[in-house]
């Protein structure tokens, strides 16, 4: 056998290598540009007891969601109403966080309120930074989103109003809940699903595009 062609033939003890993995294979354009970092921006979503904030954070977030659930027990019974949602084990104690990237390099830190009223305190703490809210919506007990509602109208917080539609109830048009709740023209009414992924990244880019319009600087 020729030298060269000996020389070529890889014997028994060779190995052949496994490619070396690319550490920013899949990585997106904004995270290997070193000259732009990603705009980190604060979230709130509020609303009333069992209206399905936790369920939103849990449903869109890119992380484990940071949860402060507490089982829910009789000493509660006469402050807290739960004729509406009578399987609801649990309830936020302090908050919900979770983190969605939307359009590449916009981040989206998303906190959610304690429902109950003795812990509205929290409020202030929460919502300090935050670009805007959601403010959620319980169509059998729209009542309990006007603390929430008067809340941000009163500091000048840009919020809209997500109605998370349930099985079994009564569907209605955004501009019937509008007329009820007495909200303004300018705030945007959606109808949601707390659910479905889609529908809440839907509802936080309807929220972003009204504070941007709200307070473009």
């Amino acid at each position: 056998m020729p030298a060269s062609v000996a020389d070529s033939t890889p014997g028994p003890e060779a190995e052949v290598s496994d490619p070396v993995p690319d550490p920013e294979d899949g990585a997106r354009d904004w995270q290997l540009d070193h000259t732009r970092a990603p705009i980190a921006t604060k979230v709130v979503i509020a609303g009333g007891l069992g209206v399905g904030k936790t369920t939103f954070v849990r449903a869109v977030s890119e992380i484990t969601p940071l949860q402060t659930e507490a089982l829910m027990t009789r000493a509660s019974e006469e402050t807290d109403d739960l004729t509406a949602t009578p399987d609801k084990l649990t309830t936020t104690v302090a908050m919900d966080f979770g983190r969605i990237t939307l359009d590449d390099d916009l981040v989206l830190y998303v906190f959610g309120t304690p429902g109950q009223q003795r812990f509205w305190f929290m409020w202030d703490d929460l919502v300090r930074g935050a670009i805007g809210a959601v403010v959620m919506a319980d169509t059998r007990r729209l009542t309990d989103c006007f603390p929430a509602l008067d809340y941000f109208e009163s500091c000048g917080l840009p919020y809209i109003v997500a109605v998370n539609h349930f099985e079994g109830t009564e569907r209605f048009e955004e501009a019937d809940v509008r007329d009820a709740l007495t909200v303004p023209d300018h705030v945007p009414v959606l109808i949601m699903d707390a659910r479905k992924r889609y529908s809440v990244v839907e509802t936080l880019l309807a929220m972003v595009e009204h504070a941007l319009e709200a307070t473009p600087e």
